[in-house]
């Protein structure tokens, strides 16, 4: 069974946010859909100052498998995507709760959040 860091919140989409400062939240995939999306070959994320609604597909992960839609968790405004994945896109399944996160987007209110899974739940969803 993988392993979801507490510090985190959960779509059913397999995204993760993890709130940080300012209202900043940081998004990725779980580990899970990195292990079912095979070996990740080519990241495309959404434009910094993007406005993104809770739920749209933002942006698309290639692997050797398949091409998957990447959803936004949160709403509010892309500030960032981390610009490393551009040319080690493998990045994300070697380190998905760390160097492989995908963008960043400012929330105007992180108690969204609450309404994301915790880890046990999410760990419960991907069990059944």
């Amino acid at each position: 069974m993988a392993d979801f860091p507490e510090d985190l919140r959960y779509s059913n989409d397999h995204e993760w946010a993890r709130a940080g400062n300012s209202g900043i939240v940081r998004v990725g995939i779980t580990s899970y859909a990195a292990e079912q999306l095979g070996d990740i070959v080519f990241a495309q994320l959404p434009e910094p100052g993007e406005e993104v609604a809770v739920g749209d597909a933002v942006g698309e992960l290639e692997s050797t498998k398949s091409v998957s839609d990447l959803f936004t968790p949160v709403a509010g405004v892309v500030t960032a995507v981390n610009e490393t994945l551009a040319a080690a896109p493998e990045t994300v399944n070697n380190d998905p709760y760390g160097d492989g996160w995908l963008f960043e987007v400012e929330v105007a209110d992180t108690s969204a959040l609450e309404e994301l899974l915790d880890a046990d739940a999410y760990a419960e969803s991907v069990a059944s």
